[in-house]
């Protein structure tokens, strides 16, 4: 399991890397051109892609950082690449589509006055199973909110969430879709126009100075947090179980000297154990 999420180098990232993901998308036609392509809709203009855009309305919720964040005259478009399995996809779509409707009315506007929403999911795997465990094995998933006593009924809440599995994707009609896809999935461009852009765009990258000290400065920030995470979580888990071996002691009817000497607890926490286990006795 660690091999699948240990740190790339800058020379074995590919487009679906995170960092590298964002660096390609910040060219705006490139941008157009992949949501263009994916969503059949026309983009007018493009608003230079926000990369990695944090929304966080309030210090008390939970913020949200998005991958690719553009707008367009009428549409707002969050696009996101997934290169391994994330437990509660729709879940996770649900959030960002919440805070991203947050962030535009924050900005003084009312409902009607929200653009257009689309969150798109690239998913080098199958995200979706039955209850069976068997994946469904579509090339592209497409959601939006339907009355369920009449589908001709449209909430029209402008809203639309589409998820790829690059893993099906010669089961994809669309040439154009189909050969984007099985870059994705297997990092081979073949004869596609765009697909040999984004591949040679990604070798460019690559040789970017600002790029690698960027890339070498985030995995550094992703390192400290993962070892102060991993840090405390040994930590919670030594109290914890010298809690346990505390409250073994104790009814073994040691003193609380000695469970405090033999657990490395404080005398006053040994005390408070002590009471705890009598009134749970009572």
């Amino acid at each position: 399991m660690d091999s699948i999420y240990r740190t790339k180098t800058v020379d074995e990232l590919t487009f679906t890397d995170n960092g590298m993901f964002q660096e390609v998308l910040r060219d705006p036609e490139i941008c157009a051109e992949l949501v263009e392509r994916l969503l059949h809709v026309r983009v007018k203009h493009i608003e230079y892609p926000e990369l990695e855009k944090t929304i966080a309305p309030y210090y008390t919720t939970k913020g949200v950082r998005l991958d690719v964040y553009l707008k367009d005259e009428d549409k707002i478009i969050d696009v996101e690449i997934q290169s391994y399995p994330q437990e509660a996809l729709g879940k996770r779509t649900r959030y960002y589509q919440s805070m991203i409707d947050i962030d535009a009315l924050m900005k003084g506007k009312n409902y009607p006055s929200l653009k257009d929403s689309y969150i798109l999911f690239i998913c080098k795997d199958d995200p979706f199973k039955d209850e069976n465990e068997k994946y469904f094995a579509l090339p592209c998933y497409t959601f939006s909110n339907i009355c369920h006593e009449n589908p001709q009924v449209n909430l029209n809440d402008k809203c639309v969430k589409v998820i790829y599995n690059a893993s099906a994707y010669k089961a994809e009609k669309d040439e154009r879709i189909r050969a984007f896809l099985r870059f994705i999935h297997t990092n081979e461009p073949g004869k596609d126009e765009f697909s040999n852009r984004l591949s040679a765009l990604v070798e460019k990258v690559k040789d970017n100075d600002r790029f690698r000290r960027d890339y070498a400065a985030m995995n550094l920030h992703d390192f400290d947090i993962t070892r102060a995470a991993k840090k405390e979580g040994i930590a919670e888990g030594e109290r914890r179980k010298a809690i346990e071996d505390a409250k073994n002691a104790l009814s073994l009817n040691l003193s609380v000297e000695q469970v405090s000497k033999i657990t490395n607890l404080p005398l006053e926490r040994i005390i408070e154990l002590q009471a705890q286990t009598t009134f749970q006795c009572i």
